[in-house]
């Protein structure tokens, strides 16, 4: 461990002495940081820093407790997060889940298809709609019984008004996000930290780094669960995409071919042909076009880097891409395909709010920055990617990614 970790392990535990119930030993350490995705990060999901030891992925959820959506992104995430020898976990967002039967409905569909190993955590991510304490607790054992660890995952001022948290708090590990703006963080500050009994994982900021993207701190080794210790840990039981993740992982960079995806190292400093390389490239995934002895030709960059300086994120040989359909994915009128998602979309730039999603529809208004925004499905159309805004008398829509995928927001 550096001593950057152990200081923030030494803090973790000296700021937060007793406001929470210590885990049983598990493989990680107290105070790692990771992330947490949804669609937005892509089929290949986006690390932080070099540091970063796990990733925490959605594999979809439900607004009703009836109709559940997918992240065609979530097996990906899970095989690409495996192949970089980090900790992959899983949640679900959970909205509007108040009877029995709405629970076992949404987790009968869900829990097959977890690509994550047995004893990862299985997060229920409970910050939106009616909620009811004791529909949570059925679930949180149903979790239990089919071999995950469960978390309860939301804002603390949410969670205590919506539910009996302290309940909940006795029955597994809370996952609590707190934050004092959007500027980029990337190290906890404990001075808002959400004190509660029983937190397991502190997300400490939504922009992690620039252009947003949730960090988060493990308190007490639970994203340990699920993997075996070691220097590369491994998971203890094996999916699909796990399968594929330990394929590209345990490949040397002297295999690398032709059609590999690799991402470049946060610590590559300059190409093979000696220019630097700048901080944008690193982290990102390419395939690779050519190889030549001990350097490989990247597509999106073209350019040549040392093997030494790319990381095997998928071969030729394995995929972890596990089909999981949404049956909440429609086209309409225009022809336009749309997926139904519920989150907020905070702007960093004011914004047209129109009504149809096309640049020359008619304007309802200019939302300024700063304006948060409920949306509930998104399109890609004209090189953008739109959002829905339900509304009193029908539907705004509006922009929030350009063709290049960069956020006009931060999304939640």
């Amino acid at each position: 461990m550096s001593k950057k970790s152990k200081r923030i392990k030494l803090l973790s535990l000296a700021v937060l002495a007793g406001l929470f119930i210590l885990s049983p030993t598990v493989q990680a350490d107290k105070g790692d940081q990771g992330v947490d995705w949804s669609i937005y990060q892509g089929a290949n999901g986006k690390f932080g820093y070099a540091h970063d030891k796990f990733a925490i992925s959605q594999i979809g959820g439900t607004t009703d407790g009836w109709n559940t959506y997918t992240q065609w992104t979530y097996p990906t995430q899970v095989q690409y997060t495996i192949a970089q020898g980090k900790r992959a976990h899983t949640y679900i967002w959970w909205q509007n889940v108040t009877t029995q039967g709405q629970a076992d409905h949404v987790l009968d569909y869900f829990l097959p298809k977890i690509q994550t190993p047995k004893d990862s955590i299985v997060a229920l991510d409970v910050e939106s709609g009616m909620q009811d304490t004791q529909v949570i607790a059925y679930s949180i054992q149903r979790i239990k019984d089919a071999g995950y660890t469960p978390m309860i995952y939301g804002y603390k001022n949410y969670l205590l008004t919506h539910t009996d948290l302290s309940y909940l708090a006795k029955l597994c590990q809370l996952w609590l996000a707190e934050y004092p703006d959007y500027s980029v963080t990337s190290h906890p500050n404990y001075n808002y930290f959400p004190s509660f009994d029983n937190i397991g994982i502190f997300q400490f900021t939504s922009t992690y780094v620039a252009g947003g993207l949730d960090g988060d701190v493990d308190l007490t080794g639970i994203t340990g669960n699920g993997y075996k210790g070691g220097q590369a840990e491994k998971p203890k039981t094996q999916t699909p995409a796990i399968k594929a993740g330990i394929v590209a992982n345990d490949t040397p960079k002297k295999d690398i071919s032709v059609g590999y995806t690799v991402k470049v190292n946060f610590s590559a400093k300059r190409y093979a042909t000696g220019e630097s390389i700048p901080t944008f490239v690193k982290g990102q995934p390419h395939k690779v076009l050519q190889v030549s002895g001990k350097k490989v030709l990247l597509d999106g960059i073209y350019s040549w880097l040392n093997q030494s300086d790319v990381e095997i994120l998928a071969t030729n040989s394995a995929s972890g891409n596990v089909e999981i359909k949404s049956n909440t994915s429609w086209t309409d009128d225009l022809g336009d395909k749309w997926t139904k998602e519920s989150g907020t979309f905070t702007l960093y730039t004011p914004i047209n709010l129109r009504y149809g999603a096309r640049t020359n529809s008619m304007l309802i208004t200019t939302l300024p920055t700063g304006s948060v925004v409920k949306y509930d499905a998104w399109s890609r159309h004209g090189g953008y990617i739109w959002l829905r805004q339900p509304r009193a008398n029908g539907y705004g829509y509006l922009v929030c990614r350009d063709s290049q995928g960069n956020a006009f927001g931060m999304f939640k």
